[in-house]
């Protein structure tokens, strides 16, 4: 089967006014995918779309763009494709175009079978769809190399048609033979499916590219073959993550930054831009896209609901509408009483749990995930160098030296399983752990695994932001604290054990007075006021040292908003 999947409606505007959330209604139980072995329903998978409120704006907001006829659809592409292609049989049909087999009939590839996607420029009605299909091209071509994502060739062009040339993976889609084996798999099976559904999630998390679709119709087996290998398709709804760059300008976080080296937020963070668009397919979409509010996360909630599915033949999250499906995702509680649960590894329940969490920080990277007790001695785990390790340290690179001191006393806390995962990705920055990691270990790491997408993603920038250790190296003492996650180590149920551990470790080595009054009088903050009582709350009157309660709010970090 060639490379097909269906795509929804152009996307919203950012712009546009949030519709208010749809009234709770009562959940319903999880439904098979299959009723019986003949009758396969792929009718039960529909054509992905956006939450019906928004659907008259997508209709309209087309129908406008729609009427312009300076519209530019020329992509630059070759324009000599029949010359070297003849187009075969349809193996595949999606909502923009249809994928064909093809024979190459000159050129290096000659006489070899292909896959060609067909988008007809005249369904190009929207400037998002235009611009769609050159995300597509764009990273396919930086992506192509690895095992489990497509390989793309070439693309061309003509005055009615875009074609976009990959291999030709025959094997089916992970639906089909989800639903060749009754609806699910077993545990082996699907560690084999899921080990190289995170490889590709990895690699291309660390090019900056979130894929936005991940559903079984998007997963092509490249052969019919029982250890076929499993590749990723359709990046026509991926884009690249941006770094940002944020002033936080609260004067209370300055003042207590400047005078007192404390800070419950940096002066100055970089984080990932988040994604506002709501995009993808309804049974798989995460809640923070619901929020209009994500970034690489949502792909590892794609991930859970997946493995969900593979492991017992239902969707964790399903109504009968719609919106409902959109209720039942933002409630973030998928059961594990009904069979075949109970009969299931705990490992497997907690890899998925892990996966979706409603909450994106606490959710597993893709090379986390990999590292997880279920799969990490599967034959085909690839650990690679994790993005997020290089976003945490950035951010520990400006933090104040107290929540320095908080973090470096909870890494003393972190269990064997955490400390295995840190000492590899130490490994990739740097071999020697005597020597400690530089600007220049960080540079030769990113450029190792650097592809094209790289150019347009966060990557260069938050290198930059690393200039820092060009005067001083990090050991890996200082890096388990740096690249630790907190809201991941709330996760565990021994959290408030590991967590006051921390503050004993930070009791007896970074603990040091702060004088309220003084940042008081600093401010003209008199005694009746709010942020006067917050204080209170976190610093003993005896000594002026941060209680156990400001040291979590410490470690949190939380936002200039929830202090004021």
């Amino acid at each position: 089967m060639g490379t097909c999947a269906s795509k929804p409606p152009p996307k919203p505007n950012p712009y546009a006014r949030k519709a208010s959330p749809p009234p709770e209604t009562v959940s319903e139980p999880p439904t098979p995918l299959y009723t019986s072995k003949k009758t396969p329903l792929r009718g039960m998978f529909p054509p992905p779309s956006p939450a019906k409120h928004l659907k008259e704006l997508f209709f309209r907001r087309d129908d406008m763009e729609a009427g312009y006829p300076e519209m530019d659809k020329n992509f630059g592409f070759t324009k000599q494709f029949s010359r070297k292609y003849e187009v075969g049989e349809v193996v595949g049909r999606g909502h923009f175009g249809n994928v064909h087999s093809s024979i190459v009939k000159k050129g290096e590839l000659k006489g070899q079978k292909v896959a060609i996607k067909i988008i007809p420029k005249s369904k190009m009605t929207a400037a998002t769809a235009i611009e769609d299909v050159r995300m597509e091209v764009k990273t396919l071509r930086a992506l192509t190399g690895h095992p489990n994502i497509v390989k793309f060739y070439e693309a061309f062009e003509d005055v009615d048609n875009v074609y976009i040339v990959t291999e030709l993976c025959e094997g089916g889609d992970l639906l089909e033979r989800l639903l060749s084996r009754g609806g699910k798999h077993s545990e082996d099976q699907a560690k084999s499916v899921l080990v190289q559904i995170l490889n590709a999630v990895a690699f291309y998390h660390l090019q900056g590219v979130v894929h936005r679709d991940l559903k079984p119709e998007n997963f092509l087996f490249s052969s019919k073959d029982e250890d076929s290998e499993l590749k990723v398709i359709d990046f026509g709804l991926s884009t690249f993550v941006k770094l940002g760059k944020t002033l936080h300008l609260n004067l209370f976080i300055q003042i207590l930054y400047i005078r007192f080296g404390v800070g419950f937020e940096y002066c100055y963070s970089y984080a990932d831009q988040k994604l506002d668009e709501i995009v993808g397919s309804a049974y798989y979409v995460g809640p923070e896209v619901l929020h209009r509010s994500y970034g690489r996360e949502a792909d590892l909630w794609s991930v859970g609901v997946l493995a969900y599915i593979l492991l017992c033949g239902s969707r964790p999250f399903w109504a009968r509408t719609e919106s409902g499906i959109f209720r039942e995702v933002l409630k973030a509680s998928p059961s594990f009483d009904e069979n075949p649960w109970p009969f299931l590894s705990s490992e497997s329940k907690d890899f998925i749990k892990r996966l979706l969490d409603e909450d994106p920080r606490r959710r597993l990277t893709a090379t986390q995930a990999l590292r997880h007790p279920w799969i990490r001695n599967h034959s085909r785990v690839k650990i690679q160098f994790d993005i997020h390790v290089f976003c945490q340290m950035e951010a520990y690179m400006r933090t104040p030296p107290l929540r320095k001191a908080a973090l470096r006393a909870l890494s003393t806390t972190l269990a064997q399983e955490e400390l295995l995962y840190l000492k590899e990705q130490f490994a990739f920055l740097c071999p020697d752990e005597r020597r400690g990691i530089s600007i220049e270990n960080m540079r030769t790491a990113l450029m190792t695994n650097a592809t094209d997408a790289m150019k347009s993603s966060y990557v260069p920038d938050l290198l930059a932001s690393l200039n820092v250790l060009q005067y001083s190296k990090m050991y890996f003492e200082e890096f388990c604290a740096a690249a630790l996650t907190v809201h991941q180590m709330e996760a565990h149920e021994n959290w408030e054990e590991r967590a006051r551990s921390g503050y004993d470790a930070f009791e007896r080595n970074g603990n040091r007075a702060i004088v309220i009054e003084e940042v008081a009088s600093e401010l003209g903050i008199s005694p009746s006021e709010p942020v006067y009582t917050v204080l209170q709350e976190w610093i003993r009157h005896t000594d002026g040292k941060l209680r156990f309660k400001g040291y979590i709010k410490l470690l949190h970090g939380p936002s200039t908003r929830r202090l004021q």
